[in-house]
């Protein structure tokens, strides 16, 4: 199983680089996040743009087997669409994969229920589907269909039943490579297509749509081919490392799963900085000090 990454750097450039407590305990990240999982997945692989590789690769060293700037093709697109660039890197797949966050470290390898899964994501989440929450798959649909817009069927089914879960994809993968690509080119079609701008701009464009055509999405594509007699019916089974958030979040269980994920202000935190950094100085010396000459050279902190 190969292990990817992806980075599209206009959207960290134009916000959500703020969401680190500082830049250079974003580069420590995708230092241990590389490090820690290249020990149980040697294959690995960088989806990104030019500038990304210029950061990550020729200034911070990081030595990924392969490395693509596919990304480039995204230099149009509207930063606020920051799960575009983890869709390209999923639909560019063509064989057992795992996705990884560069907040996310895996510890240990992944149980062998996961490997072998079609596909399989961190935890499953739900929410009130009406009401308040991240997610809002009534209204984004409603927004597209009221523009005249190419609203998949797999969504309207999803909201027709009120589906009212969605996916954790801090790690996000699996062996049916055909269906992980079908479902991530239908999230970009619906981003990219031009009969769709006018309901996304009535939306307002915020975190709830890049969860939605990610993790809300996949959900209704599974569910969708396999109870609606889909194209994948019979190959489909999702899997998830834990049973749901609380589990995922919770200290104990992340210890013993070998898996830690930095997620929301566990970024910003000045404690969980300081022990990211200790981390990588004491585990990857050379990495940490190739960092600092990065930094230095780039004239940031």
């Amino acid at each position: 199983m190969r292990a990817v990454w992806s980075f599209w750097t206009k959207p960290f450039e134009y916000d959500r680089g703020s969401a680190w407590y500082s830049g250079k305990h974003h580069l420590l990240s995708w230092i241990l996040s590389l490090e820690a999982a290249r020990r149980h997945y040697p294959r690995t692989c960088l989806i990104t743009d030019s500038a990304g590789a210029r950061m990550l690769v020729d200034g911070l060293g990081l030595e990924f087997e392969t490395v693509s700037t596919c990304l480039d093709r995204l230099r149009h697109c509207h930063p606020d669409w920051w799960a575009l660039g983890k869709l390209h890197a999923y639909r560019r797949q063509e064989a057992p994969f795992v996705h990884i966050d560069s907040d996310v470290y895996l510890w240990n390898r992944l149980p062998s229920r996961l490997e072998t899964a079609a596909v399989f994501a961190q935890s499953p989440e739900s929410f009130p589907f009406e009401g308040e929450s991240w997610y809002r798959p009534g209204a984004c649909v409603e927004a597209l269909e009221s523009g005249g817009g190419m609203v998949p069927e797999e969504w309207r089914w999803a909201v027709a039943r009120r589906c009212d879960r969605a996916a954790c994809c801090g790690i996000f993968g699996g062996c049916e490579v055909e269906f992980i690509r079908y479902y991530a080119d239908l999230g970009i079609r619906s981003v990219e297509h031009p009969d769709n701008q006018a309901g996304w701009m009535r939306l307002g464009g915020n975190m709830a749509d890049n969860l939605f055509i990610e993790q809300y999405s996949l959900i209704a594509c599974i569910e969708f081919h396999r109870r609606a007699r889909g194209r994948f019916l019979r190959r489909l089974n999702m899997r998830y490392l834990f049973p749901g958030p609380q589990e995922a979040y919770d200290p104990a269980c992340a210890r013993k799963a070998g898996y830690t994920h930095l997620i929301g202000a566990a970024k910003r935190h000045p404690v969980l900085a300081r022990r990211l950094e200790a981390r990588v100085k004491a585990d990857f010396p050379e990495r940490y000090e190739s960092c600092l000459r990065y930094l230095s050279r780039a004239g940031r902190r």
